[in-house]
């Protein structure tokens, strides 16, 4: 987000806000930009004067910050995920709705050429009726968990359970097709050894099988355990199937289509996703995904209503794909619907549920992180995994 502020032509970052003070630091001094305002304290920055917020703090953390900022004036751009709890998600929507605020998602593998093609494909028709849908998103994060959960116990990343971080997989699916999700059943995936060295407490990976508005299915898998890493999606239509190459052919990832369609002139034919940031692109991260999300974003605040962004009933869509799912797991795997939070009457039930696994918010309403029980985990593995991390910091940064 900063490296995007800092070449784009639509916008100018002028704050940064961290509660990480040292950190904070550090990126002063490596950005030395004196139009730079820095803050550890949320409240004080959001007087600032800017148009918009980017929010990039903890995954379990966005809903709170989003709405403050709307209620401040600012127009928000939120990482993922949107929400945590039911409760967040209809505040989340209300503030939205109250304030007329811009909100984004900026759920960046929906910007991956891949998943680009295929809704511009569904979009002009040639795909034809929408009838199923497989997305993946598998990252072995055992080599980087140091990184991004700093030997922290309690970090959201090792409390979650394995249904959380699923808007990665169901995402693109949904804004291709535009299709709300009707029911979800939801399987989770064992606890294995991979997880419990890296101080996990949830299972490896969790998978949902959710029925869309129009009778469609959609497969979606999602996990930070397994052995290996897959980011692939495969669409299904009356008129032909359309996928992404798979990491292991090694034929430009999501970026790459194969495309076997009842109009196509080659079948199957397999090419390259352009568009108008492909160039721009190639210099960002996730498959030049990231510039692409935040460039859109931005156009939108600027007042371009048909830039492609994620509004906040598609971002809560995706999210409950993974919620629902996990309290589907929970009830043996049995359906669940996933209500139209578009509709205030749909709301009032969920305006107290803060069912979650983060005892913080959730109270006595607590979820598990994994099924099968409480995982006791010794606290030798956080300490193992701080120290990595610390290794990794400057002298007097750790």
């Amino acid at each position: 987000m900063m490296h995007y502020c800092q070449q784009a032509e639509n916008a100018e970052m002028v704050a940064i806000c961290d509660k990480w003070a040292q950190g904070l630091e550090a990126t002063k001094q490596e950005l030395n930009q004196d139009s730079i305002a820095y803050y550890t304290d949320y409240d004080e920055f959001l007087k600032h004067d800017m148009d918009c917020v980017m929010l990039a703090n903890y995954a379990s953390e966005h809903a709170p910050f989003a709405i403050k900022a709307m209620k401040s004036g600012k127009h928000v751009i939120s990482e993922v995920l949107p929400a945590q709890t039911m409760a967040e998600a209809v505040a989340l929507i209300e503030t939205v709705e109250k304030t007329g605020k811009i909100y984004c998602y900026a759920e960046n593998y929906c910007y991956m050429g891949a998943p680009r093609e295929m809704r511009t494909l569904y979009r002009n028709g040639r795909l034809g009726d929408f009838e199923y849908g497989e997305g993946e998103y598998l990252h072995n994060c055992e080599s980087i968990w140091e990184d991004i959960t700093y030997g922290e116990r309690d970090h959201w990343r090792n409390q979650m359970s394995a249904f959380f971080y699923c808007t990665h997989s169901v995402g693109p699916l949904l804004h291709i097709t535009g299709l709300r999700p009707k029911t979800v059943t939801g399987f989770e995936g064992i606890h294995n050894a991979r997880m419990a060295r890296m101080g996990a407490r949830a299972g490896h990976m969790a998978l949902e099988i959710v029925r869309l508005e129009n009778g469609a299915l959609l497969k979606s898998i999602h996990g930070v355990g397994p052995s290996r890493n897959s980011v692939w999606y495969s669409v299904y239509g009356a008129k032909g199937r359309v996928e992404s190459a798979r990491e292991d052919a090694m034929a430009g990832d999501n970026n790459h289509v194969y495309e076997h369609l009842d109009d196509t002139t080659q079948a199957p034919a397999s090419y390259e996703h352009v568009d108008e940031l492909s160039e721009q692109g190639k210099k960002s991260g996730h498959g030049g995904s990231d510039i692409k999300c935040l460039y859109y974003a931005v156009e939108r605040i600027l007042g371009d209503e048909a830039s492609e962004t994620i509004d906040v009933y598609e971002a809560i869509d995706m999210w409950m794909v993974g919620h629902f799912g996990y309290l589907s797991a929970m009830a043996g795997g049995i359906p669940m619907a996933i209500p139209d939070l578009r509709l205030p009457a749909e709301r009032e039930v969920y305006r107290q549920d803060h069912r979650c696994t983060d005892p913080r918010v959730a109270g006595d309403q607590l979820l598990p992180s994994y099924l099968q029980g409480d995982l006791t985990i010794s606290d030798e593995v956080y300490h193992a995994i701080r120290q990595k991390w610390e290794a990794k910091q400057p002298k007097g940064e750790a």
